[in-house]
This record gives structure tokens, sequence and C-alpha cells, in this order.
């Protein structure tokens, strides 16, 4: 599988560059296999993360509309339990939420230890939508970038694993999805004419997007930029970049366990002691 995963400052791409369709040969029904076999294994290690309270998981989606983030959440939070999951949509600033600094909303929804949290857009609305139509002074949001590094770098040092995907469409699929949107009667309510209109600032947006991954990408909280045409693929990448990640905490989550149950079972022991 190909993907592009960025996880250094500084790193410069052109997204015009990077395909928004599987590579060629992929086997649609080997994949859907392999999805398959990934979701029983994030299932397990989502089991032992929430039992270890080790780490957290955050999940960042952004993406252009139609890019398939409600899809993406659908197919790869059905594979978890919800009893640790938190999904959180951020649309426009309340007035409450202006009245504070642009991470206070974010901050509140970041998982605690053991759980996960999936971010259907985020924090980085506000140096891509804020940007690109001038709602605060360009000295204001570039300012964002190294606040936003700060944020997640502090998320890290707190245990939560971070994972910032951006859905990668092209403009001939997002048109095919929106002109569907109005045939569907089921998917009609997601019309917008704004949505018509934010195709107007494309290459606007694309040099958003381009910043931020330079600007934003770490080891800490990396971007993958996720091909995301074909939705079937578009799942596969996000679901095993998601368990490569988690991989190699299991042992540590796995020796946490052990030893919260070598406990418990003296616990247990202590207390028929004094049944007898």
């Amino acid at each position: 599988m190909t993907t592009h995963t960025l996880d250094k400052q500084g790193e410069k791409i052109h997204l015009a560059d990077i395909a928004t369709t599987p590579p060629k040969k992929t086997d649609k029904d080997a994949a859907k296999k392999e999805f398959d076999a990934l979701g029983e294994e994030l299932f397990d290690l989502q089991d032992l993360m929430w039992g270890a309270r080790l780490n957290s998981v955050l999940i960042i989606l952004q993406g252009r509309d139609t890019a398939g983030k409600d899809g993406t959440i659908k197919h790869v939070a059905g594979h978890l339990n919800p009893r640790g999951l938190n999904v959180v949509s951020f649309g426009v600033p309340t007035e409450e939420e202006r009245q504070h600094d642009f991470l206070w909303r974010i901050h509140q929804h970041t998982p605690r230890l053991g759980e996960f949290a999936i971010f259907n857009r985020s924090h980085y609305e506000d140096v891509l939508v804020a940007r690109v139509n001038q709602l605060v002074p360009e000295a204001l949001w570039k300012e964002r970038y190294g606040h936003i590094r700060d944020f997640e770098e502090l998320l890290a040092e707190h245990g939560t694993l971070v994972l910032k995907f951006f859905l990668h469409i092209s403009q001939q699929e997002q048109e095919e999805r929106l002109l569907a949107r109005e045939k569907e009667a089921r998917k009609a309510w997601k019309i917008s004419a704004g949505d018509w209109e934010d195709r107007q600032n494309w290459d606007a947006y694309t040099h958003a997007y381009e910043e931020v991954f330079a600007r934003t990408s770490t080891r800490e909280a990396p971007w993958t930029i996720v091909p995301a045409d074909s939705k079937w693929y578009r799942n596969l990448v996000v679901a095993q970049a998601l368990v490569e990640k988690l991989r190699p905490h299991r042992d540590a989550w796995q020796k946490r366990l052990d030893a919260v149950g070598e406990e418990k079972k003296r616990d247990l022991a202590r207390w028929r002691a004094t049944r007898k």
C-alpha cells in the first residue's frame, strides 16, 4: 500500500502530485478482507488500551466537502467499542466559543486515558477556513501553527497517540458526489450552496492545506494523506495506519493488565481470608 505520511516539520508536498485513487491492480475484495482483519485487531487493541489506561487515541479527520469524513467514521469506528469512543464534529464556533482562545473548545473534547476520540474537522479549521475566508488577520492565523504544534505535543506528553488524516479527493470526484446528493432523497439534507462556493476557492484551500502539512507535521502528530476517491480504499488506509500506530504499545498494555490482574487476585485472596 502506498501512503504519504509526513512526520517532520518543514516537509513540503504538492497535493497535485499525490494520487487520489488506489494504486493500480489493488484488489477490492482482498482489501475488504484485510480491512475486516484490521478491524478485529483494532477492537482487541482498543480493549487492551481501555484496561491499561496508559494511552489514549485522538484521530483528526480533515478534508474537503464530500471527502468522506462521516463515512470513514462509520466504517472504521464500527470496529470500536462505543464504550470508549467519543466522536465530535466541529462546526462554526458558537458565541461563547468565540469569546475564548481558538483551542478552548477543542481541548474540552480530547480523550481521557483509555479512550478514543475522533474529530470530524478540528482546530485546523482555524488555519484553513479562517485563512481562506479572511475571518481573522493574517498575523493571527500564522501564529496559530505554533500553538497547534505545542497543543499536540502537550497531548502526546500525556500519553495521547495523535493521528491526523487528510482525505484527499479530486475535483472531479467531489463534483460527482455533490451532484449525487441532489438526486438521492436520503442525502438531499446535506445539500449546501456553501459547498459549491468553496469549490471556487479550490486552489486557495490547496495552498492552505499544503502549508498546514509543512508547519504541523511532527513525529508525535504526523499527517497521512489518504487517497479518498475510492471509499473502500480510504477506509483501508485509515484502518491500517491506526493499527500500525497502536501495535507497538500492545506489550506495554498487556504488561500493565497482567500487573493489575495479579493485584486484583491478591485483593480477592485477602477478602476471602477474612470470610473464613
